[in-house]
Protein backbone atom coordinates (compact mmCIF):
# COMPACT_ATOMS: atom_id res chain seq x y z
CA UNK A 1 0.00 0.00 0.00
CA UNK A 2 2.86 2.37 0.83
CA UNK A 3 4.56 1.65 -2.49
CA UNK A 4 1.38 2.14 -4.52
CA UNK A 5 0.60 5.49 -2.89
CA UNK A 6 4.24 6.63 -3.04
CA UNK A 7 4.61 5.76 -6.72
CA UNK A 8 1.35 7.49 -7.60
CA UNK A 9 2.15 10.68 -5.71
CA UNK A 10 5.69 10.81 -7.16
CA UNK A 11 4.24 10.37 -10.67
CA UNK A 12 2.15 13.47 -10.03
CA UNK A 13 5.17 15.52 -8.95
CA UNK A 14 4.62 15.41 -5.19
CA UNK A 15 7.49 15.63 -2.72
CA UNK A 16 6.98 12.32 -0.90
CA UNK A 17 8.74 10.31 1.78
CA UNK A 18 7.72 6.98 3.28
CA UNK A 19 7.81 6.29 7.00
CA UNK A 20 7.07 2.79 8.24
CA UNK A 21 7.07 2.46 12.03
CA UNK A 22 9.16 -0.25 13.65
CA UNK A 23 6.56 -2.61 15.01
CA UNK A 24 8.88 -3.93 17.73
CA UNK A 25 9.46 -0.51 19.29
CA UNK A 26 6.72 1.78 17.90
CA UNK A 27 3.80 -0.61 17.63
CA UNK A 28 1.21 -0.65 14.88
CA UNK A 29 -0.17 2.48 13.31
CA UNK A 30 0.30 6.09 14.28
CA UNK A 31 2.50 7.13 17.18
CA UNK A 32 2.96 10.61 18.59
CA UNK A 33 6.80 10.66 18.78
CA UNK A 34 7.04 9.72 15.09
CA UNK A 35 4.51 12.40 14.09
CA UNK A 36 6.46 14.99 16.09
CA UNK A 37 9.74 13.92 14.47
CA UNK A 38 8.21 14.05 10.98
CA UNK A 39 6.80 17.54 11.65
CA UNK A 40 10.23 18.74 12.82
CA UNK A 41 11.64 17.56 9.49
CA UNK A 42 9.03 19.61 7.58
CA UNK A 43 6.32 17.03 6.91
CA UNK A 44 2.97 18.80 6.81
CA UNK A 45 0.77 15.97 5.52
CA UNK A 46 0.75 12.32 6.59
CA UNK A 47 -1.32 9.81 4.67
CA UNK A 48 -1.60 6.47 6.43
CA UNK A 49 -2.11 3.23 4.56
CA UNK A 50 -3.69 0.17 6.13
CA UNK A 51 -3.59 1.80 9.57
CA UNK A 52 -4.67 4.75 11.64
CA UNK A 53 -8.36 4.05 12.14
CA UNK A 54 -7.72 3.51 15.88
CA UNK A 55 -5.44 6.53 16.20
CA UNK A 56 -7.86 9.11 17.66
CA UNK A 57 -5.45 9.98 20.50
CA UNK A 58 -2.44 10.31 18.19
CA UNK A 59 -4.35 12.46 15.70
CA UNK A 60 -5.59 14.69 18.54
CA UNK A 61 -1.99 15.12 19.74
CA UNK A 62 -0.46 15.72 16.30
CA UNK A 63 1.60 18.85 15.68
CA UNK A 64 -0.55 21.82 14.66
CA UNK A 65 1.44 22.19 11.43
CA UNK A 66 0.41 18.72 10.24
CA UNK A 67 -2.68 17.30 8.56
CA UNK A 68 -3.44 13.58 8.54
CA UNK A 69 -5.42 11.55 6.04
CA UNK A 70 -6.21 8.01 7.14
CA UNK A 71 -6.74 5.18 4.69
CA UNK A 72 -7.58 1.90 6.38
CA UNK A 73 -9.74 -1.17 5.92
CA UNK A 74 -9.91 -2.38 9.51
CA UNK A 75 -13.15 -2.11 11.45
CA UNK A 76 -13.48 1.41 12.84
CA UNK A 77 -13.92 2.06 16.56
CA UNK A 78 -16.86 4.06 17.92
CA UNK A 79 -14.74 7.23 17.92
CA UNK A 80 -13.04 8.02 14.63
CA UNK A 81 -9.85 10.07 14.58
CA UNK A 82 -10.51 13.74 13.85
CA UNK A 83 -8.23 13.66 10.84
CA UNK A 84 -8.46 15.82 7.71
CA UNK A 85 -10.07 12.76 6.08
CA UNK A 86 -10.79 9.17 7.08
CA UNK A 87 -11.17 6.80 4.14
CA UNK A 88 -12.47 3.39 5.16
CA UNK A 89 -15.23 1.39 3.45
CA UNK A 90 -16.39 0.12 6.86
CA UNK A 91 -17.31 3.58 8.15
CA UNK A 92 -20.92 3.94 9.17
CA UNK A 93 -22.98 5.30 6.27
CA UNK A 94 -20.09 4.83 3.81
CA UNK A 95 -21.63 4.33 0.38
CA UNK A 96 -18.74 2.51 -1.30
CA UNK A 97 -20.32 -0.71 -2.61
CA UNK A 98 -17.49 -3.15 -1.81
CA UNK A 99 -16.57 -3.31 1.87
CA UNK A 100 -13.84 -5.99 1.86
CA UNK A 101 -10.99 -4.16 0.13
CA UNK A 102 -7.49 -4.84 1.44
CA UNK A 103 -5.49 -1.93 2.83
CA UNK A 104 -3.73 -1.64 -0.52
CA UNK A 105 -7.12 -1.59 -2.25
CA UNK A 106 -8.23 1.42 -0.21
CA UNK A 107 -4.96 3.25 -1.01
CA UNK A 108 -5.37 2.30 -4.68
CA UNK A 109 -8.92 3.69 -4.74
CA UNK A 110 -7.58 6.96 -3.30
CA UNK A 111 -5.00 7.07 -6.11
CA UNK A 112 -7.70 6.43 -8.72
CA UNK A 113 -9.91 9.20 -7.31
CA UNK A 114 -7.00 11.66 -7.18
CA UNK A 115 -6.00 10.71 -10.73
CA UNK A 116 -9.51 11.44 -12.00
CA UNK A 117 -9.57 14.76 -10.11
CA UNK A 118 -6.13 15.80 -11.40
CA UNK A 119 -6.62 14.72 -15.03
CA UNK A 120 -10.27 15.83 -15.20
CA UNK A 121 -11.32 12.68 -17.04
CA UNK A 122 -12.98 9.43 -16.06
CA UNK A 123 -10.05 7.22 -17.01
CA UNK A 124 -9.04 5.02 -14.08
CA UNK A 125 -5.43 5.02 -12.94
CA UNK A 126 -4.24 1.41 -13.33
CA UNK A 127 -0.49 1.73 -12.85
CA UNK A 128 1.04 -0.70 -10.35
CA UNK A 129 -1.97 -3.01 -10.41
CA UNK A 130 0.57 -5.83 -10.01
CA UNK A 131 1.54 -4.40 -6.60
CA UNK A 132 -2.14 -4.04 -5.72
CA UNK A 133 -2.67 -7.72 -6.53
CA UNK A 134 0.29 -8.78 -4.40
CA UNK A 135 -0.85 -6.62 -1.48
CA UNK A 136 -4.41 -7.89 -1.72
CA UNK A 137 -3.26 -11.50 -1.58
CA UNK A 138 -0.82 -10.78 1.26
CA UNK A 139 -3.55 -9.07 3.31
CA UNK A 140 -5.57 -12.31 3.21
CA UNK A 141 -8.90 -10.65 2.40
CA UNK A 142 -11.64 -12.64 0.63
CA UNK A 143 -10.86 -13.01 -3.08
CA UNK A 144 -14.37 -12.04 -4.04
CA UNK A 145 -15.89 -9.08 -5.86
CA UNK A 146 -13.53 -6.18 -6.41
CA UNK A 147 -10.62 -7.95 -4.68
CA UNK A 148 -10.90 -10.77 -7.19
CA UNK A 149 -10.88 -8.32 -10.09
CA UNK A 150 -7.87 -6.42 -8.71
CA UNK A 151 -5.94 -9.67 -8.30
CA UNK A 152 -6.99 -10.93 -11.74
CA UNK A 153 -5.85 -7.70 -13.41
CA UNK A 154 -2.58 -7.66 -11.47
CA UNK A 155 -1.70 -11.29 -12.10
CA UNK A 156 -2.34 -10.74 -15.81
CA UNK A 157 0.58 -8.29 -16.04
CA UNK A 158 2.74 -9.56 -13.18
CA UNK A 159 4.88 -11.91 -15.28
CA UNK A 160 5.95 -8.91 -17.39
CA UNK A 161 6.18 -6.38 -14.56
CA UNK A 162 8.39 -3.33 -14.98
CA UNK A 163 8.78 -3.10 -11.20
CA UNK A 164 12.36 -4.26 -10.50
CA UNK A 165 11.65 -5.26 -6.90
CA UNK A 166 8.63 -7.32 -7.85
CA UNK A 167 10.54 -8.90 -10.73
CA UNK A 168 13.29 -9.93 -8.29
CA UNK A 169 10.69 -11.45 -5.93
CA UNK A 170 9.16 -13.39 -8.81
CA UNK A 171 12.57 -14.69 -9.88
Amino acid sequence: ASSVLYLFLKSQGANVNVYIPRRDSEGYGLNSPALQSLAEKGTDLVITVDSGISGAKEVAEKPASMDIIITDHHMPPAELPKAYAVINPHREKDSYPFKDLAGVGVAFKLCQALYQKITKNSKMWMENIDLVALGTIADMVPLLGENRELVRAGLKIMSNTKNKGLAALIE
